[in-house]
Parts: structure tokens; sequence; C-alpha cells
């Protein structure tokens, strides 16, 4: 083999184990990479009791129950499906029901989530005054970008912009 040959072999050795790393660790993180499971994905993938994942959806308007020693439960809905959690600690400050929330934790053997962490979701409506001007400024700016749901354009004020 001539110098030449010998490189291209070992470049050509050295991109096939590169490649092969790198399907096993996409295969390995096949499932981590969704950042959560709603209730219907939990139903469908049927987790076994104590494995853990991250459950996202709508608290249910009606279910939450406060217990003693910081104890919460509430359930968990997507529109099809709903789970039932609990969780025992101190909420965020933007939870409550009707609003978006990732919890995450493990299925035990009854079918509740027991949460070990819970985050609530923010307003996506959300624009900073700074991002709002400059979308004004160069014609991108749509009515629809300050409003909330429910509410007309024309009646909804820009958020970020109170004087």
């Amino acid at each position: 083999m001539t110098r030449k040959q010998r490189r291209l072999t070992m470049i050509g050795g050295s991109l096939a184990v590169l490649a092969i790393a790198a399907a096993l660790v996409l295969n390995a993180m096949r499932d981590s990479i969704v950042f959560f499971s709603t209730p219907t994905m939990a139903a469908e993938k049927q987790f076994p009791p104590g494995q853990r994942f991250r459950l996202g959806g709508l608290v249910q308007p009606g279910s939450l129950v406060r217990g003693d020693n910081l104890a919460v439960n509430f359930s968990v809905a997507d529109g099809s499906a709903t789970l039932p959690v609990t969780y025992k600690g101190i909420l965020p400050d933007l939870f409550r029901e009707g609003q978006g929330v990732v919890a995450e934790g493990a299925l035990d053997a009854s079918g509740v989530f027991k949460a070990d962490t819970v985050l609530a979701k923010h307003d996506e409506t959300y624009m900073p005054k700074d991002v709002a001007d400059a979308l004004k400024k160069q014609g991108h700016w749509k009515d629809d970008y300050g409003a909330k749901p429910g509410a007309t354009a024309a009646s909804a004020p820009v958020q970020g912009t109170s004087k």
C-alpha cells in the first residue's frame, strides 16, 4: 500500500467508526429527545410503573385538591385523555387550573403519576416591547401578536408596553 492509500483507509475507517458511534447515541436517546409526553401518549406507550418520564398538558379545571403537608392532587389533560397526578412540595407561582404544566416523575402501580418536579408553562403570547417595535418598524407586525386567547385583535393591548 502506498501512503496515500493508507491515509484514505484510515480516514474511511475513522468516518465509519464515527458514524456507528453517532447512530448508537441517537438510538439510545430516541425516547429522551421528546420534551414531554401527553396523557394520550402515556396511555399509548404504556409506561411501566416506576419508569421516569415527563408529563405535559393542561391542569384540568376543578381537579386541584390541596392536602396536608404541601400534598397536591390534580389531573393533567390534553383534550382526549386525562391522567391523575400527585405532588408533594411547593407549586410554582404560575401554576393554576387551565394552565399548561410539565411534571416529571413516574407512574405508580395504580396508574397515578407521582411527580417530584412540577413546572408551570408561561404565557406564549408575551412579546418584549423592543421586539414588538422592531417588528412594527420592519412591517412584519401582525395585530394578533399581543392578543389574549378569545380577545379581538383591535381590543388587545401589546404586552410589555405599559407606561
